[in-house]
């Protein structure tokens, strides 16, 4: 009796591993899964210095309508060297990824980020406007 149903729990388990595993829900290159999220904007942004504290001297500023992120640092911040952290709707990605340190020295010219969403239907490009405090 104790060995029918270690095999009927085999079984299970087998069968259970088996259907969680099926591919049902369609994942993009990077991995991550594609919803029916259309939502797609950013909603808060971070800088951190290369000790991974802010060198932000007063909230980040987001229109979402302009699709701008606007942010202003700290006098003497080493904009070559520092982490931007995007909070993104639900689902959405962030293109090109953010791997690690980031030069954003050139002020006058601001970085683009595109927002894409849960879907991947929708691409709405931010650009990243960094200034220093005086």
């Amino acid at each position: 009796m104790k060995k029918y149903s270690l095999i009927i729990l085999v079984c299970y388990l087998l069968a259970m591993t088996w259907s969680a595993c099926k591919k049902d829900r369609p994942v993009d290159e990077d991995g991550l899964l594609i919803t029916t999220r259309a939502e797609c904007y950013v909603s808060s942004f971070e800088l951190l210095g290369t000790d991974y504290v802010t060198v932000r001297s007063k909230a980040a500023v987001i229109d979402t309508t302009a699709q701008t992120v606007r942010v202003e640092v700290l006098f003497g911040t080493d904009l070559k060297n520092v982490y931007p952290q995007f909070t993104l709707a639900q689902d959405c990605k962030l293109d090109p990824k953010i791997t690690g340190r980031t030069d954003l020295s050139d002020t006058l010219n601001p970085r683009t980020y595109t927002v894409v969403s849960g879907n991947r239907q929708i691409r709405k490009p931010y650009k990243l406007y960094v200034t220093v405090q005086h």
